[in-house]
């Protein structure tokens, strides 16, 4: 497993002068390098853009070797990535004329942040008594650093490292070395989960997980979507005003809304792995959801659609199931995605699946065939549950883990959902509301 460490590097006036040199040369030079790759017929080949610039890198900007190095192969996997953009932008434009064009390489991508990449052993490297040394315009530079103890205690037992980011906090005015690091984690067999757990995500409900014995957790999204619509409220109105005061309240709070939302779902994935103790975690493929969900604004649309968009488009489910399943090996559990086809549509009772058992699709299941009424959210935690208890099973009896069988994509989907329409929760266990 990859964690990444941030470490505080606790550095001085002139230390900090040093620093700040480094990194604007290296943004300067990824600008240059962008340009050139942009004339270069808009290439993400880094060799042929190295061969272009490295001369100039080191000549004109002063970077060491391996940082002139570091920046065509930057600057390559950026244009690589719009690249990829492009094509799926036409893709789409193909199935849906009116579909947007992406304009990403219209014009040379820009880098603003101040941040550098770092090789270890070449331009950084850790020294004792937990200081780090790391490569300058005018040398190396050798500086104390401060951070989370379960990171500080793997670089010290001798974690296998990679790349380095030095980056720079605005709001703070201080750099840290984000540090990637490689730990070894022994293999989960089945029988090492005392648990299966499903977990529903939501916007009126941020999480909702429950287990096969019917312990519940309900996290509510109302408080935090209304804290996180003020930090768009705030943003608005400061960039309305446009005076110098308001750009510099700006500059405070720019990124304080995502780290905010990363924060709180960070916090609501260690809840979960806290509620749920060495778990086998089951959580919804939700690749594509926003395609599949939002409704496109119009000039016409109403506030109402406009707000609920907004409010997709802005928090990160992804993100929460990526701190849930790095978290949960550190912590003896294991986190698996299954299929979100129909979950909060299906009766966990006796298997009907129908829009109508969700009456204006608000937070009460109520089942057309047999009745069974129950919190819409906690219906989807319990199939998305026993679909992961399938994966489980399949993985204890053939000692594969893969929730995908051996046919083909339109067979794949059928094979799955006639499998899954098999499955029942036990009423032994269920409360009618």
């Amino acid at each position: 497993m990859t964690l990444t460490a941030k470490l505080k590097l606790c550095h001085n006036r002139e230390q900090k002068t040093q620093l700040d040199q480094v990194t604007l040369a290296y943004r300067d030079a990824l600008n240059y390098t962008s340009q050139k790759a942009f004339e270069m017929e808009k290439t993400s080949n880094a060799a042929k853009i190295q061969q272009e610039v490295y001369k100039t890198l080191r000549e004109r900007f002063g970077l060491g070797a391996q940082m002139a190095c570091s920046v065509p192969r930057y600057v390559g996997a950026a244009y690589k990535t719009l690249w990829t953009k492009v094509k799926q932008s036409k893709v789409a434009r193909e199935l849906n004329p009116k579909a947007r064009r992406y304009k990403g390489l219209d014009n040379p991508p820009r880098f603003v942040s101040r941040t550098l990449s770092y090789q270890y052993q070449r331009d950084y490297s850790f020294k004792k008594g937990q200081q780090v040394s790391i490569m300058t315009l005018k040398g190396r530079l050798v500086l104390p650093y401060e951070g989370y103890a379960k990171h500080l205690e793997f670089i010290a037992n001798g974690a296998e490292m990679g790349t380095a980011k030095l980056w720079y906090s605005k709001a703070r005015k201080q750099y840290f070395l984000l540090v990637p690091l490689t730990i070894e984690l022994s293999d989960p067999e089945p029988s090492s989960h005392k648990q299966v757990v499903g977990v529903d995500v939501g916007m009126r409900y941020l999480a909702t997980a429950s287990n096969t014995s019917g312990k519940t957790l309900f996290k509510s999204g109302k408080a935090t979507l209304r804290k996180a619509e003020r930090f768009l409220k705030a943003r608005k109105s400061l960039q309305q005003k446009g005076t110098r005061s308001a750009t510099r309240r700006l500059v405070m709070l720019s990124g304080r809304e995502r780290r905010f939302i990363a924060d709180t779902n960070s916090s609501l994935a260690v809840q979960i792995l806290k509620t749920f103790p060495q778990a086998f975690i089951g959580v919804e493929e939700l690749t594509h959801v926003r395609d599949r969900t939002e409704r496109r604004s119009r000039p016409h649309s109403s506030e109402q659609q406009r707000k609920a968009n907004r409010r997709r488009a802005r928090w990160s489910y992804a993100e929460l199931q990526g701190f849930l399943a790095y978290k949960a090996a550190l912590r003896g559990s294991m986190v698996v995605k299954v299929d979100a086809h129909y979950t909060s549509q299906t009766c966990p009772r006796c298997g009907h699946c129908s829009r109508g058992n969700r009456p204006e699709k608000g937070l009460m299941f109520a089942c057309e065939s047999c009745g069974y009424q129950l919190h819409a959210d906690l219906v989807g935690a319990r199939n998305v549950g026993l679909r992961a208890l399938l994966v489980r099973q399949d993985w204890a009896s053939t000692g594969c883990l893969s929730c995908i069988p051996d046919v083909s994509d339109v067979e794949t989907k059928v094979e799955r959902l006639k499998r899954y329409s098999e499955l029942r929760w036990s009423p032994d266990t269920s409360q009618r509301l």
